[in-house]
This record gives structure tokens, sequence and C-alpha cells, in this order.
């Protein structure tokens, strides 16, 4: 059975762990109808339409 020679360091231990732990920002895109940022696929909190139609009613 393969039994590490060496105890590793906790440094070497947190640089190798590091990578996995990374949250990628976001996708952002323009609302077409008001031009404020939103995530893809969901209604927009600003104007509420999604998919060219109004799905939520905001009052202006």
């Amino acid at each position: 059975m393969a039994v590490p020679k060496r105890k590793q360091s906790s440094a070497r231990q947190n640089k190798r762990r590091s990578n996995v732990w990374k949250i990628s920002a976001p996708a952002l895109v323009k609302c077409p109808k008001c031009g404020e940022l939103t995530v893809p696929h969901k209604v927009c909190g600003n104007c509420g339409y999604y998919n060219g139609r109004e799905v939520i009613k905001k009052e202006a």
C-alpha cells in the first residue's frame, strides 16, 4: 500500500486546494427593453419584462 514518506506542509496543501473554490462572476446581459444589466433567462427586475412581454407589472 502506498503511504506518504513525509507530512505535506499546510502551505502546500492550501496551495493545492485554493484553485477549487474560486467563484466566477455571473454573466450579465442588457435588457432589450430598458437597458438594465440582468442575469440571462430571468425576468428583468427593473421593468418586469422577459422575452419581449410583460411578466411582472411595474409601476412607472
